[in-house]
Parts: C-alpha cells; structure tokens; sequence
C-alpha cells in the first residue's frame, strides 16, 4: 500500500478507520468520497480503491454507480486498464444508461487494445439523443463520444468514418476549434479538395482560423499566415512563464554542453537524417546530452542514435518544468529542440528556459513562436532577408545547407521496373511526399505534364485508399487514365531507397516541400524539380538542390514548374545528364560533407555558448 495521509503510525490508523466505516454500510457517499480523495492527494492509489471497494461491497445506496466510477477512474490513472474495466462494467449493471462510465469503460478497453468494443460503446453514447450522465449535460457527453471514436478511428486510418464523425460533432457545436483542426488536416491526408469545405454553421474563416500549424504549411505559402498560426497555438496550449530562466545562477564552465531535445529520436523523418549528426560532434570541446521521449522501436536506427549520447535523459512521465530543471541542473549551454510545434512536442519545456541559448532545428521547418526558443538554424536560402519579419527566432546561418543527413543510410538493390509495377520504357515521374503534402493545384499541374509527356507515368506513395480514390478521381477530370498512376506500398527504408533509381524525375510538392525525401532522393542520385516560395518550408528543397550543384532544378511559379517539367520529360537525355552529374558529384558535394556542417554548427553554438558564459558571469 502506498504512504498514508500522515506519518506512517498515524495515517495507517486512519485508513483503518475509513475502511471500518466503508464496511460499516452507513457511510454517506460524499464522506467516503473526500477520504478517498484524501489518500489519493497522498500517493496512497491502493488504500483509495479499498475505500471504494469497501464502501460498494457493503452499502446499498442508489449512488453505488457513482463510486464504481470513482473507484475505476483512480485504476484507469494507474494504467490497471483490466482492473478498470471490470468496475465500470459494474458500474453499469447498476445503472446502464450512465454515460460516463461508459465513456471511460470505452478508453479502458482502447488502451488494451481492443478498439471495436471502444468504438462501440461510445457509439451507444452519441446515438442516444439525450445520454444520462451526472452533473453534465447531454450534448457535452455526445461530443465527448464523437470526437473520442473520430480520434480512433483516425488513428486506425479509417478517415472516411472519422471525417464523418467529425461533421456530427461540429454541426452540434460549430465552435470546437481542435474539431475543425482535425477536420481540416483529415481531408488533406484524403486529399478531399476544396479542403476548406464548409457546412452547416462552420465558416471557412473558422477553419482557417483553426488550422493546425502542419495543415497552414501544406495550405498556405503565405509566412504572415505560418506565423499567426504558430502565435495562435503558443498562446493558447502553451503554458505561460512568469519565473526567472530557470538556467539563471548556474556556473557553465569546460567543455560547451548541446542538449538535443525530441521525441522523434527513433525511425522518424528526424531521427533518419540526425542518426549520423551526434557522434560527429568533437568530444574534445563539447558534450552531448539528450533529453528526449522518444519511443523504444527496437530498431538498429533507435540503438545507433541513442550510443551517439554521451548521456541520455528520458522525459517520459517527467513534466515539463522538471524536464527544464534536468536541463539546467545538467548545465547545458544550448539546448537544440528538434521538434517545435509538431505532433508530441513539449514548447512548455522551452517556456522554462532551462538553457541560454535555445535553438529550433529541423522538426519544424518554420516559425514556432515558442517562448524561449530564440534562434533557428537556417541557410541563406531558406530564409532569405525579406523573411526574417515572419519568424519569432534570429536566424543561426550555415555557408551551405541548413540540413544535415545520414552518409551511412543503406539502400538494397533496386528491383526491376517491372517488378515494381513500371512500365520498362517511357518517363517515370516519382513523387514520394505524404499524400498530405499534396494540393490540387500542383496535383492538376501534374496531371497537365503526363498529358504533355506521351508514355510517362507518376510514380506516387500508397498512403490510404481515401487519397488514392480522390487523386485518381481528379486525374480523370484532366484526362488522365488511372493506369497512368502507379500507387507504391510504403517500404522498409532500404527498400523505398532502392526505389529512387528507376525514377527519371522526382517532382517536388508546394508549399511544403520535401525534406528528408528530398535528401534521400539526391543521394540516390535521381534530380528533383522544385518550386520555391516565400516560407522556409518552401524553400527545403532549393536549398538542397543549391548546395549539391543543380540550382537550375529551381523554378518560383507554378507555369514555370509545369514548363519545365515537360521539357525534362522530353527530354531523357538531360535527365541522364544530371544523373551523370549526380553519381560523380552528389555525394561529394557540400550538401553531403557532413563532418563539415557539423563543424559550422558548432562554430556557432560555440559563439552563441560563450556570449552567454560571460554575460552571467
């Protein structure tokens, strides 16, 4: 049993005490209620439960479903998830038509993995008109079950079934703004266009407004745009600090300490291009921390990262302003957040300033707005001088590129055209971005350029059968036979690696440009075409190209995108060429000497580190 609410002789005599009421059978329910409630402020989980189990074994009261819920909630907080289930299960054999137990009973059994059964008793809720619950009122309760099985089902992929649930929840209450966010960002994933689609008494400014910071960068190209959407969020997820820094007060002396910060330390885009970045770092001048949550994949990628530490610090369960402690309590002097505002961050951490400098890299290609976070690795590229009034972060240029990657990444032998479901001769357009990178008016650009490029395919990622069935829709529209899409399964990375050498032409996606395929695709050696715009997230892939020696792959308009990739796909032998080019050069190419760009990194981080050392001294 966990420490009573008292000194230990003391508190154990007290638990006695409520347990003997409990048993008593005439215990009123609120005081059995507020002593439970009492050893669960004291850590003690089990004594808690006891109360409860005590109290509904021996009352007969009409309130018995009540405690049965309290009892399961303090069992689902310790993740006894079956425990759970079994109590609420009683507690509506008591009372059937209590909706919060049954709302809870459904995230037990999500949590074991039995997501059916959790979908079908949150279904029981949001079919009933008016659901009984206690001290809430109807239409909260069907929101509550709505929105959960839309979150399922999105996470089991079962888009069309989520976007629907999600229309039911919003013309209910057109007001829920993390609704709408979801709503807009499952129709990108489906690449349902006009992805703005307005019903009921849900605006299109309402989903604009909405709009998570990832959807605004696959929808928009406009930085005053990224940036209101990032300010939009911080104020209103992030927690606001008041304190001192937290790194305030801390002698910061010998070597210069980088703490890298992510929950993407795994086979994720960033952990695919940072693997190689840790170990290159020079021992003789810096430690290496990370302070991460990342999940245990298993994979050798997870190892070969984590060994790349010279210390490791997991965050799991740790909130945010102990996470920040850590960081001070371990000295860093520059804390690298690889994550910003995407999917799993922690901006509360950076709020805390565990670290004077505090640098944004990689995880979000864009502004964060976050409190603390003072500085963005870039290139000149990527964030040129007229974009500088759109980011909240001073940008920390590097000569040549803004990304580093991986030189021991390993690709298997390529199949034949034929295996892979090619056709063996005739121009093969690869686009490989995540279907939510996809807008429609690059989607028709490229269904004009198969049109204009007699024999050649498009060479696409399978990502779900929403988006496949709404891409082949619109190829139509333009006139494009669906044999003319060729739809590949996703892959192991050795395996799509191999897959960019029967590809002549990769065709970048805008606004949100490729990144780590970008990178993957230039080292396999096949061209991208690329059109840049006016946000960093624009810009990736002319950056890319830039610093491996293809600037000419770069096109700033949409018409001059399409032209320029009918005249590559007219034109095999200049695609050999670059091919050529690339064999020889890529991977000798700036964009590849990855040593180098780790030593520009810490040229800066140096500076940045040392500034700060006398200014607190």
């Amino acid at each position: 049993m966990s420490a009573p609410p008292a000194t230990q002789p003391q508190g154990l005599a007290l638990v006695e005490q409520w347990l003997a009421l409990a048993r008593s059978g005439q215990w009123p329910l609120p005081q059995a209620m507020e002593a439970a409630s009492r050893l669960q402020q004291a850590g003690a989980h089990d004594a808690a439960c006891l109360v409860y189990q005590a109290w509904v074994a021996a009352t007969a009261s009409p309130l018995r479903h009540v405690a049965c819920f309290n009892w399961g909630a303090i069992l689902g907080e310790q993740r006894r998830h079956g425990d759970a289930e079994t109590v609420y299960r009683m507690a509506l054999s008591m009372a059937p038509d209590f909706a919060q137990a049954r709302l809870n009973l459904g995230h037990q059994l999500e949590h074991q993995g039995r997501p059916e059964e959790a979908l079908a008793e949150w279904r029981r809720v949001y079919e009933a008109e008016a659901p009984e619950g206690v001290g809430t009122d109807p239409l909260s309760l069907r929101l509550h079950a709505l929105n959960n099985a839309a979150r399922l089902l999105e996470q089991l992929k079962r888009y069309d079934e989520a976007e629907a649930l999600m229309r039911r929840s919003l013309e209910l209450d057109p007001r829920q703004s993390d609704v709408a966010q979801h709503y807009v960002h499952i129709r990108q994933k489906q690449c349902a266009w006009p992805v703005y689609e307005t019903f009921g008494e849900v605006t299109h400014n309402h989903l604009l407004m909405s709009t998570s910071l990832l959807g605004m960068l696959d929808e928009s190209d406009d930085p005053a745009l990224q940036l209101l959407t990032a300010q939009r969020f911080v104020l209103e997820k992030v927690a606001k600090v008041t304190e001192p820094p937290l790194h305030l007060g801390r002698k910061r002396e010998g070597r210069i300490r980088i703490g890298y910060l992510s929950g993407d330390l795994h086979m994720h885009a960033v952990g695919l291009l940072t693997a190689e970045l840790y170990g290159l770092h020079d021992r003789e001048k810096f430690e290496v921390h990370a302070f991460s949550w990342s999940r245990e994949d298993g994979t050798p990628l997870r190892a070969r990262i984590k060994a790349g530490f010279d210390h490791y610090h997991p965050l799991h369960g740790v909130n945010d302003r102990r996470a920040a402690e850590m960081i001070a309590e371990a000295g860093i002097d520059v804390l690298v957040d690889l994550q910003g505002l995407t999917s799993g961050a922690r901006p509360g951490i950076l709020a805390w300033r565990g670290a004077p400098v505090q640098v944004g890299y990689l995880g979000l290609p864009a502004t964060s707005a976050i409190p603390g976070e003072d500085w963005i690795i870039a290139d000149r590229y990527v964030m040129p001088p007229e974009s500088l009034p759109y980011h909240t972060e001073k940008p920390i240029y590097l000569p040549h590129c803004y990304q580093v990657s991986d030189r021991q990444r390993v690709a298997n032998p390529a199949p034949t055209r034929t295996e892979a479901g090619l056709p063996e001769d005739g121009f093969v357009f690869c686009a490989f971005n995540n279907n939510h990178k996809m807008s429609e008016p690059v989607w028709r650009c490229w269904m004009r350029v198969l049109r204009q490029v007699p024999g050649s395919v498009l060479w696409l990622l399978a990502d779900n059968p929403f988006a496949q069935a709404n891409l082949t829709r619109v190829a139509a529209e333009e006139g494009v036979a669906a044999e003319r899409l060729v739809f590949a399964p996703r892959a192991q990375p050795a395996d799509y690696l191999a897959r960019f050498q029967l590809a002549d032409l990769f065709l970048d996606t805008f606004p949100y440009n490729a990144g780590t395929t970008a990178s993957d695709c230039l080292w396999m050696g096949t061209p991208i075409l690329t059109r840049s715009g006016r946000t960093y997230i624009s810009r990736m892939a002319g950056s890319l190209l830039t610093a491996v020696g293809l600037p000419d792959l770069i096109t700033t308009s949409l018409e001059e995108y399409e032209q320029r990739a009918v005249q590559l796909g007219n034109q095999p032998a200049r695609i050999a060429s670059y091919k050529r080019y690339l064999a020889e050069h890529g991977r000798a190419s700036p964009l590849f000497d990855i040593p180098a760009t780790v030593r520009d990194i810490e040229r800066e981080f140096e500076r940045l580190a040392l500034a700060a050392r006398a200014k607190e001294a």
